[in-house]
């Protein structure tokens, strides 16, 4: 995730108070609102900033941005923004960009990025740029969908903790899925190196028979042995 994190809010926990379980307190962090999920950085003029992120497949992908221009308008400065995957295909792409939001669905795990380009003439003060991006649960907007389904607070918060639940599941799934492969990856090449090694002592073996028929050949020429 693109972002810093804040300080997390201790608020009704007693020095006094047991501790609660490991996975409540995970789920209370994932869930808590205490998370600064925006980074910002200053853009040049005439220069070019990209962050860039893994995102899983089949994920929602929100944002929002904003360009703060500190020249008054004076250069014509002008800054472009463009969200682009490993493949170089255009998800999103905005000219002239100062203050919007986006969003797009991924459609394979793969490497995203997102980049500013500063561009005019001239000494001009550097663009602050805030970008907030979100990806998965944290994308959805459960307002809206409470106000869609008519649901209640309590179920609207039930349905916040199915998605992250199974959002749980699939990162666990993909890592063990990884693990699978890694295991795979490592057992093939163990294989390879066996074959390899093998080889390798079958041809030394040969090279030094021939060694030896080669010199005892060599030396019966020169009559130095019989």
């Amino acid at each position: 995730m693109f972002g810093l994190s804040g300080p997390l809010s201790r608020r009704g926990l007693c020095p006094s108070a047991p501790s609660p379980p490991p996975l409540l307190l995970l789920l209370l962090l994932l869930l808590g609102p205490g998370a600064v999920l925006a980074i910002s950085f200053n853009l040049p003029v005439n220069a070019r900033k990209c962050l860039r992120e893994e995102i899983h497949k089949d994920l929602l992908v929100t944002g929002a941005y904003e360009i703060t221009d500190q020249s008054g308008g004076a250069g014509g400065l002008r800054t472009h923004l463009k969200i682009t995957d490993s493949a170089g295909h255009i998800l999103y792409s905005k000219e002239d960009a100062t203050k919007g939001k986006f969003a797009f669905t991924t459609e394979d795990y793969d490497m995203f990025e997102v980049c500013f380009e500063s561009k005019g003439t001239g000494r001009i003060p550097d663009q602050l740029v805030i970008l907030d991006m979100k990806h998965g649960v944290e994308a959805k907007n459960y307002e809206e969908i409470a106000k869609v389904e008519k649901l209640k607070p309590l179920e609207v918060e039930l349905r916040r903790l199915e998605d992250l639940s199974e959002s749980i599941v699939n990162d666990f799934a993909y890592m063990k899925k990884r693990e699978e492969e890694m295991r795979d990856t490592n057992e093939s090449t163990n294989t390879r190196v066996l074959y390899f090694s093998i080889f390798s002592m079958f041809c030394l073996i040969g090279l030094a028979t021939w060694q030896v028929f080669y010199l005892r050949r060599f030396f019966k020429a020169k009559k130095l042995i019989e």
